[in-house]
């Protein structure tokens, strides 16, 4: 099983960027995916995560009204759209399925973390 991201880059700030997440080697029926960030020195924190039918979703308090995440589950993959991305956004960002999207929320279980890719917004 692979979690594999991409989308990151280098945008000045007030610019967007698209992150996307495929998942290889089994589907994940009933699964919440999602996104964390991390920066050196810090914690992993909690961005955005959404349910299997999508019906759920929720968002840190940082990203709120600038960030969507969707997920398209015939192709297994999770995506992040940021928009107004702040120089405080820049961080490695890394995509995960839980079984539910309260342990994904909590990262109390994660079952897959992907790779991670490099966010850099610059002033």
């Amino acid at each position: 099983v692979q979690l594999q991201a991409s989308g990151g880059g280098l945008v000045q700030a007030g610019n967007s960027l698209r992150l996307s997440c495929a998942a290889s080697g089994r589907t994940f029926s009933g699964h919440a995916m999602g996104w964390f960030r991390q920066t050196p020195g810090k914690e992993r924190e909690f961005v955005a995560a959404i349910s299997w039918g999508g019906r759920t979703i929720f968002y840190a308090d940082s990203v709120k009204g600038r960030f969507t995440i969707s997920r398209d589950n015939v192709k297994n993959t999770v995506h992040l759209q940021m928009s107004s991305l702040k120089p405080e956004d820049t961080a490695v960002y890394y995509c995960a399925v839980a079984p539910n999207i309260t342990l994904l929320r909590s990262q109390y279980r994660i079952d897959y973390w992907g790779q991670g890719t490099q966010v850099t917004v610059s002033s």
